[in-house]
């Protein structure tokens, strides 16, 4: 018998099976909720799962039905309460654990829905360990306990509670592996919820979340209001957009679809870049090329549309193409909207068109003066681009088809010998290495010219494929890999700079980290410990007892390709750079990377410490440490 008939005879009935929905759901959570994670990055799944309860308290109130959600998070314990009319309780169990089982398929009673598909919650509840749902309506309440999707117990009240839902849940560990919620990530997430819905309040752990000016407020306090004129803000039936300029380069967008935040854009997104382009041209009746006007734009756009179509369940990008079954297209509502809006506002606006003309005007005079040596710079960058010396390239790009996408990395290093120790004992496939030859330059308060005059900032443009957007964005993870040193901390802060002045979408789309390598090395005969801090080096100390060997790594070029793997593979430490709410960053630039200021001295001076002054901290916590134990 060949092998092929061995196969056949042994594929039968018994092979097919049929999963229930909960164990779909448990097999297979990244077709729900995208990527696991551990709490660390905003989009791991233990927030899409906060999110996906959100979503139906938020849909009540966008009904008008309550004004206020409660939720709170304890440990893993997440309770999200709204204050709505209430699941009809004969319904209840349907809805916690039947596919494809909800309101919203009735467009008459949620017509701008973003849960459209009748799976976010069942999916919460099979990923959760222990999932709670009740709903309370008319003083009486229904209650039903799930572990793992299966149901275990159920009760129903008589109450004297206000109506609403009550939801309950621990994300399961055997699922998600361990994980922590990050707070700030949730107050992030629950700042855009009252952004879009101005009135309605959001208490999280007791602190209340509120927001009078809609997408006003979320370019406030998001951007932190370094804007060369006041925000425009304009709202419609299902539109609200509110736009300024600002001093940088790029384009910042933040657009959103029945309250959800759809951060890769989608077609109302691509349809406000269009309609900003056709209604200036308009207005001041001149043909600016596009990238002139939106050059350093930050905007906000929230549209409201009928049965919307996402182009993944996370519901990121947008793909809808009409506003409803019988609206306008997306393209055509938001661009008649802006046409007419935008138009009268500048028109009864004199000052801020000004402004705005001679912004456009301005970028038009500097894409000219740098067009020739953008040109030679783009020429001289495609002939080395297969013969580039600093750019050891891996196989796989982010964008790619392939599983292991997300994991492409580069990292930027400096000098031969560390950029020889990582490029000997990385992952060819995932992970690139660029090289930089001394200290970059200092750009602050420097034109855009500087990047294509400055050969390594071209190249290293040019390697990440960002000079137009980020769209082609060719790494997920961009790693700076310097010495633990001052140089070290110096060559950061100076491509952090370059970021942050040029490109600080690399950052806002959380894609900047800082490598973390061990200052220690510490082992006997038996054992070896690579140590992180001084803390660490003792605790290791104490571990491998008397006289172990202690090596202080100076740079990176002194761990050996052997050693460096371990620190670069599943080990692997990095340390996010991150932009926060209401970070200054033209005052952080300013301060930390422009002239040497008298306040700058006094700064260093007040804050400089030797390694002496670290050494009696060190003795002085540890000589505490032994009296709290004695």
């Amino acid at each position: 018998m060949t092998a092929v008939q061995e196969a056949v005879n042994d594929y039968s009935e018994e092979h097919i099976r049929t999963l229930d929905w909960k164990e779909h759901i448990r097999r297979r959570p990244g077709m729900y909720i995208g990527k696991l994670g551990d709490g660390s990055q905003p989009d791991d799944g233990i927030y899409i799962l906060i999110k996906e309860v959100l979503d139906n308290s938020l849909d009540e109130y966008m009904m008008g039905f309550g004004k206020q959600i409660e939720i709170n998070v304890e440990e893993t314990t997440v309770t999200i309460r709204d204050y709505g009319r209430g699941i009809p309780l004969g319904k209840l169990e349907e809805v916690a654990s039947k596919m494809n089982t909800g309101a919203k398929y009735d467009s008459k009673a949620f017509k701008k829905s973003v849960g459209l598909n009748g799976v976010g919650i069942k999916a919460v509840n099979a990923l959760s360990s222990t999932f709670t749902i009740t709903s309370t309506r008319d003083g009486e309440a229904r209650t039903i306990e799930f572990e793992a999707g299966s149901k275990v117990g159920e009760h129903t009240d008589a109450t004297g509670e206000k109506n609403g839902t009550r939801v309950q849940f621990v994300a399961d560990t055997t699922v998600f592996g361990e994980y922590r919620y990050n707070f700030e990530f949730i107050e992030a997430m629950l700042r855009n919820y009252t952004y879009l819905n101005a009135g309605l309040v959001i208490r999280f752990n007791g602190v209340p979340y509120l927001s009078k000016n809609g997408l006003l407020d979320l370019l406030n306090e998001s951007v932190g209001g370094d804007f060369l004129y006041p925000a425009i803000h304009l709202s419609g039936d299902d539109i609200e957009v509110a736009m300024t300029h600002g001093t940088g380069y790029n384009e910042t967008y933040y657009s959103f679809v029945n309250g959800q935040h759809t951060t890769q854009g989608g077609t109302h997104q691509a349809a406000f870049r269009e309609a900003v382009v056709k209604t200036v041209r308009e207005f001041y009746k001149k043909d600016f090329d596009a990238a002139d006007i939106r050059t350093s734009i930050i905007a906000a756009v929230s549209v409201k549309v009928e049965e919307p179509v996402f182009e993944s369940q996370t519901k990121t990008k947008l793909g809808s193409k009409e506003m409803g079954p019988e609206g306008p297209t997306v393209r055509n509502f938001v661009v008649d909207f802006l046409k007419e809006q935008l138009d009268n506002y500048l028109h009864k606006n004199p000052e801020t068109a000004d402004i705005l003309l001679k912004k456009i005007q301005e970028a038009e005079k500097e894409r000219k003066a740098i067009s020739g040596i953008q040109k030679k710079a783009r020429e001289f960058a495609k002939k080395v681009s297969l013969h580039n010396k600093k750019l050891r390239d891996c196989r796989i790009h982010l964008g790619d088809k392939d599983e292991r996408a997300e994991e492409s990395s580069i990292f930027i290093t400096e000098g031969d010998s560390a950029s020889g120790s990582i490029t000997k004992s990385r992952d060819v496939n995932t992970q690139a290495v660029f090289s930089l030859r001394g200290k970059p330059l200092n750009t602050y308060g420097l034109t855009k010219k500087i990047v294509y005059e400055n050969e390594e900032f071209n190249l290293l443009q040019a390697a990440l494929n960002i000079e137009e957007d980020m769209d082609n964005l060719r790494y997920n993870k961009v790693i700076i890999a310097t010495d633990a040193d001052v140089d070290g901390m110096h060559i950061r802060l100076l491509l952090i700079t370059f970021f942050l002045q040029f490109f600080p979408d690399i950052i806002r789309g959380g894609h900047l980290y800082i490598l973390q390598t061990p200052l220690f090395r510490v082992r006997n005969k038996k054992e070896t410990r690579y140590c992180y801090t001084e803390t660490e080096r003792q605790q290791a100390i104490a571990k491998l007892g008397a006289n172990p060997e202690i090596t202080r790594f100076k740079g990176l070029g002194e761990i050996s390709p052997d050693e460096f793997r371990e620190f670069i593979g599943e080990g692997i430490r990095l340390e996010k750079v991150r932009l926060t709410k209401g970070d200054p960053i033209a005052d952080l630039l300013e301060f930390y990377m422009g002239k040497n200021t008298p306040e700058r001295q006094d700064f260093i001076i007040d804050n400089l410490k030797i390694e002496e002054d670290l050494i009696e901290e060190l003795e002085r916590a540890q000589e505490q440490e032994l009296i709290e134990a004695v």
